[in-house]
């Protein structure tokens, strides 16, 4: 979440201490603020244990980078230069496995898998997705294959309705109605 959001957020909780002053109950902050009531519960909560001040932002949420600025440029920099620079050589593909084996390898720093595919999502990259064909890549092999193999492997779609949640559905198509209900008729008398 941005420093924006964040401070729209704080903004919130401080009308919901206000209106929790006031002696408004925690569903009707909810309704006010347009909140969920979990939110407005453990708002009450905090607010009653340490008034408005428990309501206050406590900054950004989760674990901070372990790489400084300069280490994440460095790292940017050894990810634009492929994986075959850094001992890849099979594929030119850089997996978040990878990522979190360099930067263990480079900064000394221990990375998960998942971590290390929000730090390259971060760095504007994306995992298992090459930077530019390979020099190698047969272009007419690949059509061929699109035409004669891809057709034959390809999963046949479901007959239709088969899906449908719907079984009126179903059975207006069938019998040739239409799809689209029919608007709701007025009794006499009504307005």
């Amino acid at each position: 979440m941005t420093a924006a959001g964040r401070e729209r957020r704080e903004v919130v909780r401080i009308q919901a201490a206000e209106l929790f002053e006031w002696g408004v109950k925690a569903p009707e902050v909810a309704r006010r603020l347009r909140v969920s009531p979990k939110s407005a519960y453990q708002w009450h909560r905090l607010w009653r244990e340490g008034g408005a001040g428990a309501l206050a932002s406590r900054g950004p949420s989760g674990s901070r980078c372990r790489l400084s600025p300069r280490c994440l440029e460095k790292l940017a920099v050894y990810l634009e230069q492929g994986p075959a620079e850094h001992g890849w050589v099979e594929d030119q593909v850089w997996t978040a496995a990878r990522v979190a084996t360099l930067i263990g390898r480079k900064f000394h720093v221990s990375y998960s898998v998942s971590g290390a595919t929000r730090l390259m999502h971060r760095l504007g990259f994306s995992p298992q997705v090459p930077a530019r064909k390979v020099a190698e890549r047969d272009e007419q092999a690949v059509t061929a294959w699109k035409e004669a193999t891809w057709a034959e492997v390809k999963e046949r779609g479901r007959p239709a309705g088969a899906t449908s949640a719907s079984s009126c559905a179903v059975r207006r198509c069938v019998s040739g109605e239409s799809e689209r209900p029919s608007p709701p008729t007025r009794r006499s008398g009504e307005v």
